[in-house]
């Protein structure tokens, strides 16, 4: 019974932080696309460690590359960056800092203003962290996990 309760704890422990992670749709319905102001877009957001960005396009029309502040100005991407082209792309908001993503078909970011700068925050100020809202949730999937093992 102790080894059954330490197993479901460590699975629960392994699974919660994806579990819980936001995802932020990038453009929501419009998705990853040209001619759409993604600096607008992102203005008032919070982007907060945790959480995810969600790039979501036709595949092979678009991309997504990470880049750094000067190649978001210059439209360009460092030979070693590596370019995402799932149609899907999930990128994890791991750490506090400026982030830069353009798109690296043709001129999509110079002509059509596909690229998107965000800060990362440690922790949003205006919820509460996932870890505090998540901790009800796995408070409830605990207890019918313990009730189920009675």
């Amino acid at each position: 019974m102790a080894s059954t309760q330490f197993f479901f704890f460590a699975i629960l422990a392994i699974l919660a932080p994806s579990i819980l992670a936001k995802e932020i749709k990038v453009g929501d319905d419009k998705g990853w696309t040209i001619n759409f102001d993604y600096q607008a877009w992102a203005k008032g957001k919070e982007f907060v460690v945790g959480e995810k960005l969600v790039f979501i396009y036709p595949q092979g029309d678009h991309n997504v590359i990470k880049v750094d502040g000067s190649g978001f100005q210059q439209y360009v991407a460092s030979a070693n960056t590596e370019t995402l082209t799932t149609e899907n792309d999930v990128i994890n908001l791991t750490s506090t800092r400026n982030k830069w993503y353009i798109c690296g078909v043709s001129k999509h970011c110079e002509s059509g203003n596909q690229k998107l700068a965000i800060t990362v925050a440690a922790e949003s100020s205006s919820s509460p962290p996932l870890a505090v809202m998540g901790s009800v949730t796995l408070l409830a999937i605990l207890s019918i996990i313990m009730m189920m093992m009675i």
